[in-house]
């Protein structure tokens, strides 16, 4: 799921740089493109997968 929104970020802050929209400075192409960077971080470290170790059984 965090891999999907981190898309979406990539996709804003391609938009918002490619037709030079010009926003505050809250919502730079920049800003959008690491907060997707965090959500594919947080995604590659396994936070949200869903899924625990301990819950497992053999």
């Amino acid at each position: 799921m965090l891999a999907i929104a981190s898309a979406v970020l990539f996709f804003i802050a391609f938009l918002i740089n490619a037709a030079e929209i010009s926003t505050n400075d809250t919502f730079t192409s920049t800003n959008i493109m690491l907060l997707g960077l965090m959500a594919l971080a947080l995604h590659l470290a396994g936070v949200g997968s869903g899924w625990s170790a301990r819950g497992r059984r053999r």
